[in-house]
């Protein structure tokens, strides 16, 4: 073997060496990876996976809070207060209206006299009518308002084990089906879930128990674990949904019938709300006395 040849076999076994040490063939075309400095690390899947899911759980505790109060715990203390304080509290807004009406009688007949019309107290009576239909319709809604406390008071009354019972299965359904929870749920699965708040808010444990075992005791298939960009959007969007009810409670507390509760739970600030009551009916009538007088000296 001469010189050259030599030299033309080295230079092809260091070749051949250089190929498999770097484990590729001198045809194979290199991946770029010129991208991976530029690749975002993600926290953990399963990490925000359970973010996300405590997320809900949270999220079902407050909506049955929430809807707990506006159920059950402000329904009972509007019973209350309208069993206690209801009757005395619509004849005090009755004459409170009789008064208000009987004033503005007076201004428009003393409007006639002073145009020298003649009074015409059905015409006069057609303009109050419309002038006071707002009064009207809060007089109307306070006599619902005793309707439905009665129809209350009468219900039948749960147990503490069903009414423990009641609230676990509602609270289930409500992780399970609720639209703030799961915002992509069928129509079929919205309605059943309507259902559930009607049971909840009458008391129907039976319809519950039917509804819970609809559900099974998985909640709904989850919509966002597919990618963690989607995982991350629920978060926020649950985070926001938290702060929103969180302040939905807060407002329910701080407004009528709650803002009753501690005058019912109390026998002597009861009574004297009832007297407080009786004292400004009694003002309206002294005024209504005295308005209708007035109008009988008008009319001579």
């Amino acid at each position: 073997m001469d010189e050259d040849e030599l030299k033309k076999r080295l230079a092809g076994y260091a070749s051949e060496y250089r190929m498999f040490r770097d484990g590729k063939e001198d045809n194979e075309v290199l991946p770029d990876t010129s991208f991976a400095s530029n690749v975002i690390v993600f926290p953990d899947f399963e990490k925000l996976k359970n973010e996300v899911e405590n997320m809900r759980t949270k999220l079902s505790m407050l909506l049955l809070e929430r809807d707990e109060l506006q159920f059950v715990i402000c329904k009972n203390i509007e019973m209350e207060y309208m069993m206690k304080l209801g009757s005395i509290e619509y004849k005090a807004y009755e004459a409170q209206c009789v008064t208000l009406r009987l004033k503005r009688k007076i201004e428009l007949i003393q409007t006639k006299k002073n145009r020298q019309e003649k009074v015409i107290f059905s015409e006069i009576e057609e303009v109050l009518d419309s002038e006071f239909a707002e009064y009207q319709k809060q007089l109307d809604e306070q006599i619902n308002k005793m309707n439905e406390a009665l129809k209350r008071s009468k219900a039948e009354i749960l147990t503490d084990e069903e009414s423990k019972e009641l609230k676990k299965l509602y609270r289930k359904i409500v992780k399970a089906l609720h639209p703030d929870i799961h915002p992509d749920v069928s129509k079929a699965q919205f309605h059943l879930f309507d259902n559930a708040v009607q049971a909840y808010k009458n008391g129907d444990l039976n319809t519950l128990r039917i509804i819970g075992e609809m559900i099974g005791n998985d909640s709904l298939s989850q919509q966002y674990d597919d990618a963690l960009t989607q995982l991350t959007e629920e978060k926020n969007r649950l985070q926001n949904l938290l702060k929103v009810i969180k302040d939905s409670i807060e407002k329910i507390k701080s407004e009528y019938p709650y803002t009753m509760k501690e005058i019912i739970e109390d026998k002597g600030k009861t009574e004297i709300k009832k007297q407080e009551l009786e004292s400004i009916l009694s003002q309206y009538n002294e005024l209504i006395s005295i308005y209708q007088t007035k109008i009988e000296e008008m009319m001579r």
